[in-house]
């Protein structure tokens, strides 16, 4: 119904109007490129995820990987796709030249990412589980394990996964149960079971590197005793290549309610005796290095989430212009013709609060991806350090929000379809059912939320939140327009109420309140996140305001559209937190209070 995967003004819009990515050609690390540049690698990302990618999205739904006892089969068309991906150099685009990357900026890389997961994300999740587990390894392994394993999952030779969640242990790291023993040649022996995990046997590769959680023998308790280790699917000869198989084994696999074209995988390691790992940086420093794939997730779970959402909401829009359906006033006589349901108030609602949610979604991931930028290539070390600060406290946001209000996108998108949207016919019901995973991974939203009120807001000594607040207060002074004026009063409004709950709060932290403040810790992150979001939506709606004086005729009504939904958003999204506030100023113990036995 919709050829294009992403409107094709919208990139632009984000990257070179509201993020002035061009401003970072002026940094050496990017100074061999340009905007020309720039705009070929996204058009090479629309078009191979056009034809490569979107063409097999629902045939994988429908025809999920099977395991015959010995082998894991799926359709050809994901292989096909997936060397697509390697062959335009995809996977290794964020890295040095001299690594054989593009030395693309992390702006660039996600808005690329957009297209392969508007098109087909459980495709795309091989390559983007690869790219993260390569880059722990590139952080923190030995020059030997890089040598080994780097080059070749770059290239796309190898993939990789990660290997945390066991059958007791999900959330609760510290209770992971497998174990490392040293061998006499300095490697371990690894031993243990370990769930979901995504991409964890398939033939797309010649050699699957597993990035396995595992405690040494006599390790400390807890998180403190965790180590992490590569544990390769084949054991590299003299050569670097790929030979015997090591014992890991396949226990089977899972079938999950969306993403069903990425196999998740029960995997058993050492049931022989024989599982060879190698110890990734220190010991017992696991979490730690796990920790910075699991931000670099977080980040691109949240904008996976937006992107779904987006695919959803564009197919509803196109399938609102084109369906006939009742009549309005004054043309509702019953000669009239029919109108397309588009102009029907309550569907332009549905629509409406679905663009707010996955454009806004889109526009604060990619913000946080020009922080990652920002973090690697600004000059000042200070300047640095700052705005990692304010990375690592909108890092809990830029996961949560996007996975909650993409599904709900998506959710809107089938009613919009009505009866059709409750179909395998339509597009739309797959999205939601592939996007229900974004709340749950990579940290549960009600993790992000416990993140975000007990380590985020406070972590040294408030830096990030004293930089958030800047950088709002300084986009705020600059949206003085007619339409974004008002928006900026009503959100001051808002900010002014959190503020001076916020060292409540964290009061709470320390004395006989935190049970019920822990309880209501998503109400905390409902406020703060649409708060964060007012900001996000008057960024784009002063940029669409001071367009609009001089853009072509053709682009007004895109304009047009990012200012209502701004508007959309703050006037009907934004009040929604006053439960919230109320909630959090009584320290409010519905939740807290409320016994197992009671249920």
């Amino acid at each position: 119904m919709n050829d294009e995967l992403i409107h094709p003004k919208e990139l632009p819009f984000q990257l070179y109007e509201v993020l002035d990515i061009e401003s970072l050609l002026q940094r050496e690390r990017f100074a061999e490129h340009n905007k020309e540049t720039f705009d070929a690698i996204l058009a090479t990302a629309n078009k191979i995820a056009s034809e490569k990618f979107a063409t097999h999205n629902a045939i994988a739904d429908a025809d999920e990987p099977k395991f015959d006892g010995t082998t894991v089969h799926m359709i050809p068309q994901v292989k096909e796709a997936f060397d697509a991906y390697n062959e335009a150099g995809f996977m290794a685009g964020r890295y040095d030249f001299e690594e054989g990357g593009m030395q693309l900026p992390e702006t660039i890389m996600m808005a690329t990412s957009g297209y392969f997961m508007a098109a087909n994300p459980s495709t795309s999740g091989y390559a983007f589980l690869t790219v993260a587990a390569a880059n722990v390894i590139g952080n923190f392994a030995s020059e030997s394990l890089k040598q080994q394993f780097m080059p070749r999952m770059l290239s796309g030779e190898f993939t990789g996964t990660m290997a945390l969640t066991e059958p007791h242990a999900g959330s609760s790291l510290a209770d992971i149960r497998t174990s490392a023993v040293k061998a006499e040649d300095g490697s371990y022996r690894i031993k243990g079971s370990k769930l979901y995990i995504s991409a964890g046997e398939h033939q797309l590769s010649n050699n699957i590197v597993h990035l396995v959680l595992a405690k040494i023998q006599g390790a400390p308790a807890g998180v403190k005793g965790i180590s992490l280790f590569v544990v390769p699917k084949y054991r590299l000869d003299e050569a670097g290549e790929p030979s015997t198989k090591n014992d890991v084994a396949l226990a089977g696999l899972i079938h999950k309610m969306g993403y069903r074209g990425t196999t998740s995988t029960a995997l058993s390691f050492g049931e022989n005796g024989d599982c060879h790992g190698y110890l990734l940086g220190e010991a017992h420093q696991g979490l730690k290095y796990m920790f910075l794939m699991m931000n670099e997730a977080r980040i691109g779970v949240g904008f996976g989430a937006a992107m779904i959402g987006y695919s959803g909401y564009q197919y509803s829009l196109a399938y609102a212009k084109d369906r006939t359906q009742g009549r309005i006033p004054p043309n509702n006589a019953p000669t009239d013709p029919a109108t397309e349901i588009i102009n029907h108030g309550d569907v332009k609602r549905m629509l409406l609060a679905q663009k707010a949610y996955v454009e806004g979604a889109m526009s604060l991931c990619l913000y946080a991806a020009r922080l990652v930028d920002d973090v690697k290539t600004l000059e000042s070390a200070e300047q640095r350090k700052v705005t990692e600060e304010l990375l690592d406290l909108l890092t809990p946001v830029v996961k949560a929000w996007p996975s909650e209000f993409g599904v709900k996108a998506n959710d809107l998108a089938i009613q919009v379809l009505g009866g059709a949207g409750y179909t395998r016919e339509y597009p739309v019901e797959q999205c939601w059912r592939d996007n229900r995973l974004n709340p749950i991974h990579e940290g549960t939203n009600g993790i992000q939320a416990l993140d975000l009120l007990t380590r985020k807001l406070w972590q040294a000594n408030g830096a990030g939140l004293n930089t958030l607040q800047t950088r709002i207060l300084a986009d705020f002074n600059t949206a003085t327009g007619e339409n974004c004026a008002p928006l900026v009063k009503f959100t001051l409004d808002y900010m002014a109420k959190m503020q001076p709950l916020i060292p409540v709060l964290g009061e709470a932290l320390r004395n006989e309140k935190l049970p019920n403040l822990l309880a209501n810790a998503q109400c905390f992150m409902n406020v703060f996140s649409s708060i964060v979001m007012s900001w996000i939506w008057i960024r784009q709606a002063n940029v669409a305001e001071k367009a609009l004086a001089e853009c072509k005729a053709e682009d007004k009504s895109y304009y047009l559209g990012k200012i209502q939904a701004a508007k959309y958003y703050i006037n009907w999204e934004l009040p929604l937190i006053d439960r919230d506030l109320k909630l959090l100023q009584a320290f409010d113990s519905s939740c807290s209070d409320m016994q197992p036995e009671w249920f």
